[in-house]
């Protein structure tokens, strides 16, 4: 999901938004259409990402919302403590 709110903090349709994970991802993450819109009905409610008005009728279009991007600042800071911690351990230390 996280790779979602990150890709959405431009508004884009379900299918920008898998091109835009693959291409975030260097390819390594590949999200299939059933999942995609599985979590984005899981962000829709909690409020993580909201509808955005768009004149093609046809494409429903999401960006992440501030409590989204709160989310994400908060997954970043778990990610650079955790990352701090593998910096930190000494070079006779094993992982």
């Amino acid at each position: 999901m996280h790779y979602i709110l990150l890709a959405l903090r431009e508004p884009l349709h379900g299918y920008a938004m898998i091109q835009k994970i693959e291409e975030m991802s260097a390819g390594t993450v590949r999200i299939a259409a059933g999942t995609m819109y599985g979590a984005i009905e899981n962000l829709l409610k909690y409020h993580w990402i909201t509808p955005v008005e768009t004149q093609d009728s046809r494409r429903k279009v999401y960006q992440t919302t501030e409590e989204g991007l709160e989310i994400l600042a908060a997954e970043q800071q778990r990610l650079q403590h955790i990352l701090a911690l593998y910096e930190g351990a000494g070079k006779h230390d094993k992982i």
